[in-house]
């Protein structure tokens, strides 16, 4: 099962949000895409679910903390603990045994960021 997880500043676009996706290596073959709870419901994440034909998987923050990704930032990792908001949202999203098949990728204009894990979904 692959999911893409997104990372996203509240005034994200959807072309944005599409060209961290793409940049991560597309929607071919997802499951899911995730964020944390309190983005899910934005509503570029919304036409991008829609657009690919996945659902939204919404990851509560307490979740993301801990979460050991390969890339970090500082303002995310103070904010929720963990190095990048989309590593950590597709790694928990993808089960347990997940593990990254893209590392975060950031859209051009740096208001998304997007990563893809592979796991059971467990």
């Amino acid at each position: 099962m692959k999911v893409a997880g997104l990372g996203f500043r509240m005034d994200v676009t959807l072309a944005s949000l599409r060209e961290a996706l793409l940049a991560a290596g597309g929607a071919d073959g997802l499951a899911a895409v995730a964020t944390v709870s309190d983005k899910a419901d934005a509503e570029a994440l919304k036409q991008l679910a829609r657009e690919c034909g996945v659902p939204i998987r919404a990851v509560p923050a307490d979740m993301l903390a801990g979460i050991d990704t390969p890339t970090q930032s500082k303002l995310v990792m103070e904010k929720f603990g963990a190095g990048s908001l989309a590593e950590a949202a597709a790694l928990a999203a993808a089960g347990p045994r997940a593990r990254l098949i893209a590392t975060r990728v950031v859209s051009q204009d740096r208001t998304a960021t997007a990563a893809i894990a592979e796991g059971d979904g467990a």
